[in-house]
């Protein structure tokens, strides 16, 4: 079995510290396109224990909407937690994630953000086994997220001889 109508990744969802921050990192530095805002959210009852599992008294201040060109899009959000709940989780952490772009020329990218002062993770690393042909390396927000920059320009090894291939944002429609 499989989620009737499963047509693929619509969005993907995050908080952020700072949400002006956020809006000028993703538009100004990775290229980003805003689309709209959204909030505040705040309930005297149970209704966000019970749809968004966070303490009933948090408070969503605001949420903003991104496209960053083939993809899904991004919901941002900057939330006032009433248990005080904070911090950023690593990769090794419980819930932790990344977000990786695909770009067409690594060095290049890698390039544009030490002039935008981002920090970069070490040097660019190529992937073995059935991800060679990829280089990759993570980069940090301001406020900390990991974000990761991918790029296989001839493909992966693997794909010479799978039957079901990832999603390709060289090909999107693929």
């Amino acid at each position: 079995m499989a989620l009737p109508g499963l047509r693929g990744t619509e969005h993907i969802g995050f908080t952020v510290p700072d949400l002006d921050e956020a809006h000028r990192f993703f538009v100004d530095v990775i290229g980003c396109e805003y689309v709209y805002t959204l909030g505040p959210f705040q309930r005297d009852d149970d209704w966000m224990a019970e749809h968004l599992n966070v303490h009933p008294r948090s408070v969503m201040r605001e949420l903003r909407f991104f496209r960053c060109k083939h993809g899904p899009n991004f919901e941002v959000f900057q939330w006032e937690p009433a248990d005080g709940r904070s911090g950023q989780p690593r990769n090794s952490d419980l819930g932790g994630h990344h977000l990786a772009f695909y770009v067409d020329d690594l060095d290049a990218a890698v390039a544009y953000l030490h002039e935008q002062g981002v920090r970069v993770l070490g040097e660019p690393t190529a992937s073995r086994n059935a991800s060679e042909g990829q280089r990759w390396v993570y980069f940090l927000t301001p406020w900390g997220m990991q974000l990761e920059l991918v790029s296989f320009p001839n493909g992966k090894a693997y794909e010479a001889d799978a039957a079901v291939k990832l999603w390709d944002p060289r090909d999107p429609s693929a």
